[in-house]
């Protein structure tokens, strides 16, 4: 079984009996940021599986098929097998979001497409963003969504965010605390940083959330500049 990882345009083969380490040293040297860790992840092989470890003590990874519908949580010390030909890991060190993709030659489990059901009043299917949270998430992930390979993306501060939309500092913040509020009580992990606290690192689980299930993707870039347009045009209009 083969095992290859993308990153910036390069690709590289792990190779059977070594782990492969990723971070700051180690055989993918992501970047030289102080906030991220010498060795974050590994990815070695054990009982016929390879699997995909965080060994850092500090930072989160999220994991996804290619359809965004399976994707877990990599906190310190977990680890999951790489059971599907195709894996997106996102991460976030200081203001920068990472992405890699790890391929296989093996398949254990396909992706299929995620199924709308509609039972009664209750929908089961993605969750629903008004345009305004949509258009917050792409100003956050626009870096990382233009991107043409996987690579990394600088996160922006909410003041720039804001400008970006044409918004005010005020309007920004309380639509990033509502749209973390929706998520969080979707089950989405790292926006919360105890009972009626939001984390804060939660621009940047946000935006690796979003990105990895797909939630928002590079088709909504165009949101960006129509907004911006449309402040422009109309200053001081509620939004």
């Amino acid at each position: 079984m083969s095992v290859q990882i993308e990153f910036c345009g390069e690709v590289q083969t792990v190779r059977e009996g070594t782990p492969f380490l990723i971070g700051r040293e180690g055989d993918l040297v992501v970047d030289d940021n102080p906030f991220l860790h010498r060795t974050f992840l590994s990815i070695t092989q054990e009982g016929g599986l390879w699997w995909l470890s965080n060994i850092g003590n500090a930072l989160s990874a999220t994991v996804t098929d290619t359809t965004g519908n399976v994707q877990a949580w990599l906190a310190p010390g977990a680890r999951l097998p790489i059971v599907f030909p195709e894996l997106q890991v996102l991460f976030s060190a200081g203001t920068t979001t990472y992405d890699f993709t790890i391929s296989s030659d093996r398949e254990y489990f396909t992706p299929s497409q995620f199924a709308t059901t509609d039972a009664g009043t209750t929908t089961v299917g993605p969750i629903h963003l008004t345009s305004s949270q949509r258009l917050l998430i792409v100003a956050l992930a626009e870096q990382v969504l233009r991107q043409s390979s996987p690579g990394r993306g600088e996160i922006p501060a909410s003041a720039a965010a804001a400008k970006r939309l044409g918004w005010s500092q005020t309007t920004f913040n309380r639509k990033l605390d509502n749209v973390c509020d929706k998520l969080d009580k979707f089950g989405v992990q790292g926006l919360r940083g105890g009972p009626g606290k939001l984390a804060t690192g939660r621009r940047a689980r946000l935006v690796e959330y979003a990105v990895s299930t797909r939630l928002v993707d590079v088709n909504d870039l165009p949101l960006l500049d129509r907004e911006q347009s449309a402040s422009a045009i109309q200053p001081g209009t509620a939004i």
